[in-house]
């Protein structure tokens, strides 16, 4: 049995523009599954783990908010997934050696170990593609995607790293009075 529906067919041509939207965004999903899917299974990390592995590992040692400047992401969600790097001890935060009241992030050894074997991410070539688009074409997708996430009414949250849980893992109170704040000063 098919379901029905009263509602009107969609004007000439916009089938056709929604179905090459989805298939683009199908394409993308995908491209995005398989790296998240092949970093799990080499390395035993998330995707966006292993995106901030990798930013970080170009990086240099570095505060929280200068990593979401270089993945692109909020604050909050990179400070996410770093929590649950350290919490693997593949990344450490300290204070820094320049600044006694700045914090930063660095790879620990078995954090650079991990990433010899770890394959590319595809959020760098995500990242690669945008910028290598033409200005009007990048500037006309950004506004057709802010309004597609508009209708959708999911407009206005920080959005987390791709298929990364939203909410950090609660550290214990001990932990939490002996490391450093995350944020600068």
């Amino acid at each position: 049995m098919g379901s029905h529906s009263n509602q009107a067919p969609p004007p000439a041509g916009v089938s056709g523009e929604v179905r090459a939207a989805m298939d683009g965004l199908r394409q993308l999903v995908r491209l995005l599954r398989v790296s998240a899917r092949a970093s799990e299974r080499q390395v035993g990390i998330s995707g966006a783990q292993l995106f901030v592995l990798q930013e970080l590992a170009e990086a240099g040692p570095c505060s929280i908010n200068t990593l979401a400047e270089r993945t692109l992401t909020h604050q909050s969600s990179v400070s996410v997934v770093v929590t649950k790097l350290i919490e693997q001890g593949l990344v450490r935060r300290s204070r820094s050696p320049q600044d006694g009241r700045r914090v930063e992030v660095a790879l620990e050894p078995r954090g650079r170990t991990l990433l010899r074997k770890a394959p590319p991410m595809a959020q760098a070539r995500l990242i690669s593609g945008l910028r290598g688009l033409e200005p009007s074409v990048r500037a006309g997708l950004v506004r057709g995607l802010e309004a597609w996430a508009h209708a959708l009414g999911s407009d206005g949250n920080a959005a987390p790293l791709f298929f990364e849980e939203d909410e950090p893992s609660r550290p214990s109170r001990r932990r939490k009075q002996q490391e450093p704040p995350d944020e600068e000063t």
